[in-house]
């Protein structure tokens, strides 16, 4: 057993509210320079819809994560020096956007005449006039339209009539889907670089790019699934999200989850066996979630404790781990999945699906919200069963409703507790049903509404002795000055 400590997320999708002050904050901290226009290291995405880059969940298009092949996986596309000259699925600036600016000296030093001036749109890229076609968020609060809906790929998995049924009016829906690195525990990015510039650090497991090693490449755009890595054209080197590595080492949330105003972000470590990665990724289809959760270890077990102090991971690491919330929502409660577990990266990043709102029920084909009853059926979500299942659970619907049921206990037992309207036979039932106590469902409830900044980010201490060790064991102390690199990455599958 090789136990290895890392860094990973849930994000409560029933909570998010797409204001997008997460985006924000990251582009004001990370990319507001030149080449970084069009990067969005967070974004936010209206569900269904296509995304950011356009329909960067279409792998036939991009090529991108791990494919089994026989008793094996490979790399879809790009993979080391394999298909090195030669890059066709990489996606082009179209696909994101061309970003753009104002001549605002239009506006402001027009002369005087009976038409109104405007503030011309210029490229950021050539400084030519330009017309906008496309944006980070164009198809923002649009999920519901068939404009963008109908492009999206998880529509694929309905049939005609239920997609039809997404698009009438009473039925129309949305939700938004927040996405950041993941921090693979298998990321193809890693393995898709020819020169060794990406690495998981062996502390916490953020994946950085040390862009003294880049040599612009460009396979990791390709390979990444979730098309979280960019190339930034002024600098020639590629860039990605670091999940704010410098504020975690001073104790610090990372700047799109302390500035989250829905709360809908939490942060943990979670202790893993790294001996399972290979099992994991190479499993079949059916059974990646449930193998991705098993390769997750109990952070309270006398055995894994004894493992990880012998594979050097610091007491305060393991109390951090003791004390994760990401720990509860994914392993004690089970309620938080994987983004497309199918890529077959082991993703660290995990979803609280969305539920359907108070007071709405489904009526035939009808989704109607002027209706006496409080809530519908789990299985009566408004958005379809299979295409939450084609985003978290590599198609099982099953898993998908047995979140569904335990999310909407939680609410059953909370309104029988606080208002008391609900009958006690229809609670009992619904909590049997999810398998779910009475103590569970208040942990869960007290979790995701009233936790306090310090419950949901439960950051480890950093331990500045030990890096310093590493530094000095690659006789590099000076050279890899700023961002921290070590010379021996830890390079996955």
């Amino acid at each position: 057993m090789d136990v290895r400590s890392q860094i990973s997320m849930v994000f409560h999708l029933d909570k998010c509210i797409g204001c997008h002050t997460c985006s924000i904050a990251c582009k004001n901290i990370w990319t507001d320079r030149k080449g970084a226009e069009y990067m969005w290291w967070n974004n936010v995405e209206t569900k269904p819809g296509t995304g950011y880059p356009t329909k960067w969940e279409s792998q036939k298009i991009y090529k991108g994560g791990w494919e089994k092949k026989g008793m094996t996986i490979d790399l879809k596309a790009a993979g080391g020096l394999k298909n090195l000259f030669h890059n066709p699925n990489m996606p082009v600036l179209d696909d994101y956007y061309e970003p753009w600016t104002y001549k605002y000296d239009n506006l402001f030093n027009a002369p005087e005449g009976d038409d109104q001036p405007i503030a011309r749109t210029v490229s950021l890229i050539t400084g030519k006039d330009m017309d906008v076609k496309a944006g980070p968020n164009w198809d923002d609060d649009l999920g519901g339209s068939p404009e963008y809906a109908r492009k999206d790929v998880n529509m694929d998995v309905l049939t005609p009539a239920e997609q039809q049924a997404m698009f009438q009016l009473e039925r129309m829906v949305m939700f938004y889907l927040p996405r950041i690195c993941n921090h693979c525990l298998n990321p193809a990015c890693v393995a898709a670089c020819p020169s060794g510039a990406i690495y998981k650090r062996g502390e916490d497991g953020v994946v950085l790019l040390n862009q003294k090693k880049c040599r612009a490449w460009r396979m990791c755009v390709t390979a990444c699934p979730y098309k979280k890595t960019y190339y930034n054209w002024s600098t020639g080197k590629s860039e990605k999200c670091i999940l704010c590595y410098p504020r975690l080492e001073t104790g610090q949330a990372p700047a799109c989850m302390h500035t989250c105003v829905g709360r809908i972000r939490y942060l943990g470590v979670m202790l893993y066996d790294a001996d399972k990665i290979y099992e994991v990724a190479n499993c079949d289809e059916k059974d990646l979630v449930k193998t991705q959760l098993g390769i997750y270890l109990d952070p309270h077990d006398p055995d894994v404790i004894k493992a990880a102090k012998e594979n050097g991971i610091a007491d305060s690491t393991i109390q951090a781990a003791q004390d994760s919330p990401v720990y509860k929502f994914v392993k004690e409660w089970e309620i938080a999945l994987p983004l497309h577990p199918e890529y077959r990266t082991i993703p660290n990043l995990f979803y609280v699906p969305p539920l359907l709102p108070t007071m709405a029920d489904t009526s035939g084909d009808v989704y109607e919200t002027n209706t006496d009853s409080l809530w519908g059926k789990a299985e009566d979500t408004r958005i379809p069963i299979k295409y939450l299942a084609s985003l978290f659970t590599a198609g099982d619907t099953e898993k998908i409703k047995v979140v569904l049921r335990k999310l909407m206990a939680v609410r059953h037992h909370r309104r029988d507790v606080t208002v008391g309207d609900i009958a006690k036979a229809e609670v009992k039932n619904i909590m049997d049903a999810s398998e779910l106590n009475a103590e569970t469902a208040d942990a869960i409830f007290r979790l995701t509404s009233l936790a306090s900044f310090k419950q949901r980010f439960v950051i480890p201490e950093a331990h500045r002795e030990e890096a310093m060790e590493m530094y000095e064991d690659t006789g590099d102390v000076k050279g890899n000055q700023g961002f921290g690199f070590i010379e021996k990455p830890e390079r996955g599958l």
